[in-house]
C-alpha cells in the first residue's frame, strides 16, 4: 500500500470519527436489536470520500481496489450491495 493514501485514510477516518462522536444526530439511525454493521459509519464514510477523491465512479472496481489496497485499513469490507445500501442514508442527510 502506498504510504500517502495510508496517511490519507488514516486522516480521513480520525476526523470523520470525531465528526461522528460531535455530532450523532447526523449519523443514520440504527434498529435498536439485531445485525451490528461490522464496519463502522466512519469507516464507511471514509470509504466513500477517498472513492470520490481518486475518482473511482464504478463502486464493484472501488471494492476489487480496495479489498486488494486497503485490507490493512478496513479488514471488513462489505460486499457491493451493502456497500451501496450503507451510503444510501449519508446524501440525504448531508444535504438536509
Amino acid at each position: 500500500m502506498d504510504a500517502d493514501l495510508d496517511t490519507l485514510a488514516t486522516a480521513l477516518y480520525v476526523r470523520t470519527d470525531d465528526l461522528l462522536k460531535a455530532a450523532p444526530e447526523r449519523a443514520p439511525a440504527r434498529p435498536p436489536v439485531g445485525i451490528a454493521p461490522r464496519l463502522t459509519d466512519a469507516e464507511l464514510v471514509t470509504l466513500a470520500v477517498m472513492q470520490a477523491l481518486l475518482g473511482r465512479t464504478s463502486e464493484a472496481r472501488w471494492l476489487r481496489y480496495a479489498r486488494t489496497q486497503l485490507r490493512p485499513l478496513f479488514p471488513h469490507l462489505p460486499q457491493q450491495p451493502g456497500y451501496n445500501s450503507g451510503c444510501a442514508p449519508w446524501p440525504r442527510r448531508c444535504a438536509g
